[in-house]
């Protein structure tokens, strides 16, 4: 009888070339910059309410911290982080926290948090750090502009992500460490903005992170897009008593990477299961032609669908 395409054992072998590829060959410009020096930042205290008066003492220690860690540079002579830092302290910018070190973290908020009444929080996936936030800072700038007043976007960049080529993009280590930081920041704002309808943005390896961190949260929407698989076999599997949704836009290549998990000594490589497979369980929304990074390009079907998923508005299909 004729193989099946796509069969176990075809899948396996492209996972596992995958990972010889990631370890073996040299990729331009994949690898991470020598770590730029930047001071510990100070602890906060809970954020308790969202207040404004609240808020902006959060925001000017952000500040703080962010003209710190620019100066840091600029006495180690990087220029370049220096000048990113001086635009990320500006006027109208608004940080929730601030870590300048080993890649950066941070979680800077556009719109009115105090005000909101639904908040996006979006978790980036690889190869997103301070030298590519730009990226970030560009995908909530357009869904705050999609979602009108009464919204909130949270860039949460609150853990180190693996790099876009390489093995940890293709285990669940990065995830593990990533997950109780996503869950606590999402606890203190839930506890900060009781009335607000939170929704977690979870794009490519970012989709493994929320899944990692979903269980318990109080968050209405888990929202799967450009993802490699979560790890979980299931929607139910997340164990979240939010509304699990997935997208996968046309063009994104990661419909090519194998959907499977292959168990090594101490790891395992892939995460398993299509989010938008009719079998994963989720709530397939259309994310028109997508590519990987584009998700939330401006006029995009992409962003029409999440920004509804967002506002609560979403008609949805079953995969």
């Amino acid at each position: 009888m004729a193989s099946r395409p796509w069969s176990s054992r075809a899948r396996r072998a492209l996972l596992a070339s995958l990972v010889t590829a990631s370890v073996a060959l040299p990729v331009s410009g994949a690898a991470r910059p020598a770590a730029v020096p930047a001071p510990a930042p100070a602890a906060l205290a809970p954020l308790g309410t969202a207040e404004s008066s609240v808020l902006e003492a959060r925001y000017a220690a952000g500040r703080e911290e962010i003209r710190a860690a620019r100066d840091m540079a600029a006495r180690h002579g990087d220029r370049r982080r220096a000048a990113a830092l001086t635009a990320m302290a500006g006027p109208g910018r608004t940080f929730l926290m601030f870590d300048g070190r080993d890649g950066g973290r941070s979680a800077e908020v556009f719109g009115d948090l105090s005000r909101a009444g639904r908040i996006a929080v979006l978790v980036p996936g690889a190869g997103v750090d301070l030298d590519h936030y730009w990226r970030l800072r560009r995908d909530a700038d357009a869904l705050l502009d999609e979602l009108g007043s009464g919204s909130a976007v949270i860039a949460w960049l609150g853990y180190r992500t693996p790099a876009t080529l390489g093995p940890s993009s293709l285990t669940a280590g990065r995830a593990g460490e990533a997950a109780p930081r996503l869950r606590a920041f999402v606890r203190e704002l839930g506890g900060a903005v009781p009335a607000a309808r939170v929704s977690l943005l979870c794009h490519s390896y970012g989709s493994v992170v929320c899944a990692r961190a979903a269980s318990g949260l109080e968050v209405a929407d888990v929202v799967l897009y450009g993802s490699p698989g979560t790890g979980a076999g299931s929607a139910a599997g997340l164990r979240t008593r939010a509304t699990v949704r997935a997208g996968l836009g046309g063009d994104d290549w990661i419909a090519l990477v194998p959907h499977t998990a292959l168990p090594l000594p101490f790891v395992t490589v892939g995460f398993g299961a299509d989010p938008t497979a009719p079998e994963f369980g989720a709530e397939v929304f259309d994310a028109g032609d997508a590519g990987h990074s584009d998700y939330l390009r401006p006029g995009s079907v992409s962003l029409r669908s999440i920004a509804g998923i967002v506002a609560g508005t979403a008609g949805t299909r079953h995969g």
